[in-house]
C-alpha cells in the first residue's frame, strides 16, 4: 500500500500539486491507511528534490545489496538440507533479512515452495524397480508391435456413490466484484455405493456390470466376471477370437490373481500383463476412465442404486472413444516417464 501512496505523492509533485493538496488528495483515496502527514511531507520533499525511486533508503551498516555471492551461496547450501525451512527461519540462522532471503530463493535460485501431494504408497525400492521392469516390457511391446497398445483390455473396479461433492472448479461461478465468492457447504460422499467392475479397450468399453450390494469380489465372484467378459469379447470383438490377439491388463487384488482365475485365463490361452503393485499411475482405468467418469457424476445426486447404475451407464456412453484410445498411448508415456523417474510415481 505504500508503494502506492508513494507513486502518487511523486504523481502529485510531478502535476505541480502543493504539499497541503497532496495530502489532502491521500486523505480522500486511502481513509484510515493514508500514511501520517510527517511521512507524506518526507516522501514529497524527496520527489520535489529529484528523487526517482520508490524504495526505501539503505540502512546504515547494511552491505549496498544483499543478492551478494557469498549470501547466494549461504541460502543455496542451507535449502539443499532444510527444503521446508521458511523465510524467518532463514534470516534467524543466517542472518540475512527475509526480504533478501524470499529474492535469493525466487529470484536467483528459481525457486518456488510447492505442496505436498499424496501418493497411494510409499514405495521400497523393490517396488520402484519392479514398476521399471514392468515399463520396460510395456514399451518393448509397444516397439514391437505397433497394434500392442490397441489389443489391451484393461479393467478393474469403482465405487459410485449417490452423491459425490463437486470440485472447486465446478462449484465456481462468474459474479460482479461486489457480489463475493459463492458459498458451498461442506458435503462428503454419501454412504449409499455400487461397485462398478468395468472393462475396455481402444475401440470403447466392452463389458461392465454392477456389484450387488453385499456381494464381496472374491477369487470365485471375479472368475464369473472373467468368463462374461471372455463371452461378451467372443461376441462384439471377433478379432480378438485368435490366441495371442488380445492381452489383458488388470490389478494384481488378491480376487483378481487367485487360483481360479489364473487357472482359466491360462486354460482359454489368455495372456495377462504383469502389473506392479500400488500403481494406479500406470492403470489406464484408475489414471483416465475412472476419474472421467467420476467427475461427470460429482455434484448430482441419485436417489436409489438404480438411479446411480443408469447415470454411471450414461456417462459411460458418452465418453469418446478416441478418448479412450488416447488412454493407451499415455499408458505408454507414462511408462517412459516412470523409468525416466526411476521407478517414481508420476503426476
Amino acid at each position: 500500500m505504500s508503494f502506492k501512496q508513494r507513486a502518487a505523492i511523486e504523481f502529485c509533485v510531478k502535476l505541480g500539486k502543493p504539499f497541503t493538496e497532496t495530502h489532502q488528495m491521500l486523505q480522500n483515496a486511502y481513509g484510515d491507511e493514508c500514511l501520517s502527514r510527517t511521512q507524506v511531507y518526507e516522501w514529497f520533499r524527496r520527489f520535489k528534490s529529484g528523487r526517482e525511486t520508490l524504495d526505501d533508503d539503505e540502512r546504515s551498516g547494511r552491505p549496498r545489496t544483499g543478492l551478494s555471492e557469498e549470501n547466494i551461496e549461504k541460502v543455496r547450501e542451507f535449502i539443499k538440507h532444510n527444503k521446508k525451512a521458511s523465510v524467518k527461519v532463514i534470516e534467524m540462522e543466517l542472518g540475512i533479512p527475509q526480504t533478501t532471503a524470499y529474492r535469493i530463493l525466487t529470484e536467483v535460485l528459481g525457486l518456488k515452495k510447492v505442496n505436498s501431494r499424496f501418493v497411494p504408497h510409499k514405495l521400497t525400492e523393490d517396488q520402484k524397480v519392479d514398476r521399471i521392469a514392468h515399463c520396460k516390457d510395456i514399451v518393448k511391446s509397444a516397439r514391437q508391435d505397433r497394434n500392442f497398445l490397441k489389443s489391451i483390455v484393461t479393467g478393474d473396479e469403482t465405487w459410485c456413490f449417490e452423491y459425490e461433492p463437486e470440485t472447486k472448479r465446478q462449484s465456481a461461478e462468474w459474479r460482479a466484484p461486489d457480489e463475493g465468492p459463492p458459498k458451498k457447504s461442506r458435503l462428503v460422499k454419501s454412504k449409499v455405493k455400487v461397485m462398478l467392475i468395468c472393462f475396455y479397450d481402444s475401440k470403447g468399453i466392452i463389458h461392465k456390470e454392477f456389484v450387488q450390494p453385499g456381494q464381496t469380489v472374491t477369487g470365485e465372484f471375479y472368475l464369473g466376471v472373467m468368463k462374461r467378459l471372455l463371452a461378451r469379447i467372443r461376441r462384439i470383438r471377433p478379432e480378438y477370437r485368435e490366441i495371442g490377439s488380445w492381452t489383458l491388463l488388470d490389478d494384481n487384488a488378491p480376487s483378481h490373481r487367485s487360483r481360479l482365475v489364473t487357472e482359466f485365463l491360462v486354460k482359454n490361452h489368455i495372456i495377462r500383463l504383469h502389473h506392479p503393485p500400488y500403481s494406479p499411475d500406470l492403470a489406464p482405468c484408475d489414471f483416465y476412465l475412472f476419474p472421467k467418469l467420476h467427475l461427470a457424476m460429482k455434484g448430482k445426486w441419485h436417489a436409489s442404486i438404480e438411479a446411480i447404475e443408469k447415470a454411471t451407464t450414461a456417462v459411460l456412453k458418452t465418453i469418446p472413444i478416441k478418448d479412450m484410445e488416447k488412454s493407451f498411448d499415455n499408458l505408454l508415456e507414462r511408462a517412459n516417464m516412470c523409468i525416466d523417474a526411476e521407478g517414481e510415481y508420476i503426476d
